[in-house]
C-alpha cells in the first residue's frame, strides 16, 4: 500500500521540481516523471512504467489531473487501467481522491474535471487556430518569394523563360521555380 508520484510536464522548459517537491510533501515514496522533450514518447515511457510498478492497494497521487494524461481519453483509460488494478488515485489540488472505490462523487468528479480539461484544450486549439487563419501564419517554411515575385515568375514562365534563368534571376533554386510553375498548373 505505498504512495506512488507522477509528475508531468508538456515542454522541456517547464520544471518538474515544484511537483515533485508537492509530491514528496505528500508522502510519495516513489515518484515517475515525465518531461515533453520534443517526442511525446519520454511521457509516454514515464507513464507506462508508473502503470507497471503500481500493484493493487497502491495509491497514484498527482498534483493535478491533467498531469496524469494530455487529453481527456488519456486522462480516463489511466483511470481505468488503475482502477482495474485496485490502485487508488488522488489528485491534491482537485481533492479527488478515489481510494474510497465505491465513492460516486469522486469517480464523477474526475469525468468532469476530465471534461472541462478537455474543453479549455480544445478552446486553447480553437484560439490558436483562428490566430494563424488572422495572420495568415499556418507554420510551416516562409516561402522564399513574396507572392508578388511569384507571380511575376508565373507571368514569365509563361513567356517561356527557362527555370533556370529565373532561378538566377530571382536568387532561389530551381526547385523553388518549379513549385511555383506547379501552383501554376494547378
Amino acid at each position: 500500500m505505498a504512495l506512488i508520484g507522477f509528475a508531468r510536464v508538456s515542454t522541456s522548459q517547464q520544471d518538474l521540481t515544484s511537483q515533485v517537491n508537492h509530491l514528496s510533501a505528500y508522502g510519495c515514496e516513489k515518484i515517475f516523471q515525465g518531461k515533453h522533450s520534443g517526442k511525446e514518447e519520454s511521457n509516454k515511457q514515464a507513464l507506462t512504467s508508473l502503470i507497471n510498478y503500481v500493484r493493487s492497494g497502491d495509491t497514484v497521487i498527482v498534483t493535478k489531473l491533467d498531469r496524469l494524461g494530455r487529453s481527456l481519453s488519456q486522462v480516463l483509460t489511466c483511470l481505468d487501467i488503475l482502477k482495474d488494478k485496485e490502485v487508488g488515485f488522488i489528485a491534491i489540488e482537485q481533492g479527488i481522491d478515489t481510494t474510497s472505490k465505491k465513492d460516486p462523487i469522486s469517480i464523477a468528479m474526475v469525468h468532469l474535471l476530465g471534461m472541462f480539461a478537455e474543453l479549455e484544450r480544445n478552446f486553447i486549439i480553437s484560439r490558436t487556430s483562428e490566430g494563424k487563419a488572422a495572420s495568415g501564419n499556418y507554420g510551416g517554411r516562409k516561402p522564399k518569394l513574396a507572392y508578388e515575385q511569384e507571380q511575376e515568375v508565373i507571368t514569365k514562365l509563361s513567356k517561356g523563360v527557362s527555370k533556370v534563368v529565373l532561378s538566377k534571376e530571382y536568387g532561389v533554386s530551381r526547385a523553388t521555380i518549379l513549385n511555383i510553375s506547379r501552383k501554376r498548373d494547378k
